[in-house]
């Protein structure tokens, strides 16, 4: 059978929490209840700072001894620290399996039949996440490909990756869309955050939002700002060719629109697209600082 295309993701790390209260400690921290994590089913979450910031995003797959989450290399030892000072006298271990585990993407058609396997659990479309021994071959049936081809592929989608996308500690989950991609859990009771995200939440007060770049020509490098006649619109994330992802504001770019400016990142006119899975939309109204 065929599973489509598939690439090692290096830029992804492997953090094993486990023992008898892994479960309980995870839910009193992170975004979403773990409970949901099942063997074939991962759930995707944060760990956010007291201000309601994300510090690490994460998926979380379940396997025998515990949990297993995939996350950014960059921020497996940060991570790692800080769930050692959140431990206290609980009976949990926490280990970095990076140099012996690697993650998988895979996407096109079907899903292998791994140890550790799920589909995404932010947008079925991404296709599935695995995490394998290091080294192991592409599940059969599959093509292997690169990280640049799967980043073409979940930049079309409109979903974000942090430490790529975003800077860890600098967002709130609704500013790169993880409430609506699965990452927040409102009904789960506390975690880290939960105060000031909740209130985001009900108040509807989130005002920038992460939304599809098309442009007329390759689009300038990550970080070059997006603008119209009046103050800057956002920021451009990753790109691919012609399609990046934007964080925006909202109110600006819907003004800028229906005033029929051009919007430009740099020199390319480009258009500003909401994803297609977004539950949220344009604001009726122009916003104020």
């Amino acid at each position: 059978m065929s599973h489509g295309l598939a690439a090692r993701l290096a830029r992804r790390g492997v953090v094993a929490v486990g023992g008898d209260e892994a479960e309980r400690f995870l839910n009193g921290l992170v975004s979403v209840d773990v409970a949901k994590a099942t063997p074939g089913r991962a759930v995707y979450a944060g760990l956010l700072s007291p201000q309601g910031k994300v510090l690490f995003d994460f998926i979380a797959f379940r396997d025998h001894t515990g949990f297993l989450l995939d996350l950014a290399r960059t921020a497996s030892a940060e991570f790692i620290r800080r769930l050692l000072f959140y431990r206290l006298r609980a009976k949990v271990t926490v280990d970095d399996f990076s140099a012996d585990r690697e993650v998988i993407a895979g996407w096109g058609d079907g899903k292998p039949q791994l140890d550790v396997v799920a589909t995404d659990p932010r947008l079925a479309q991404l296709g599935w996440r695995a995490i394998v021994p290091a080294g192991a071959s592409v599940p059969a049936g599959s093509t292997q490909t690169d990280e640049a081809a799967y980043d073409a592929h979940r930049i079309d989608l409109g979903v974000p990756e942090g430490g790529i996308d975003f800077t860890f500690g600098e967002a709130f989950p609704h500013d790169v869309d993880m409430d609506q991609l699965g990452g927040v859990d409102f009904a789960k009771g506390c975690f880290v955050g939960q105060e000031v995200v909740s209130r985001m939440e009900h108040r509807g007060t989130a005002r920038r939002r992460v939304v599809i770049v098309r442009g007329r020509s390759p689009l300038p490098p990550a970080g070059t700002a997006i603008a119209a006649a009046g103050p800057p619109v956002g920021t451009l994330m990753s790109s691919a060719g012609e399609t990046g992802l934007a964080l925006v504001r909202l109110d600006r770019a819907k003004e800028a629109s229906d005033a029929g400016q051009t919007i430009t990142v740099g020199t390319v006119a480009i258009e500003l697209m909401l994803p297609p899975w977004a539950k949220f939309g344009w604001p009726d109204g122009v916003g104020q600082d």
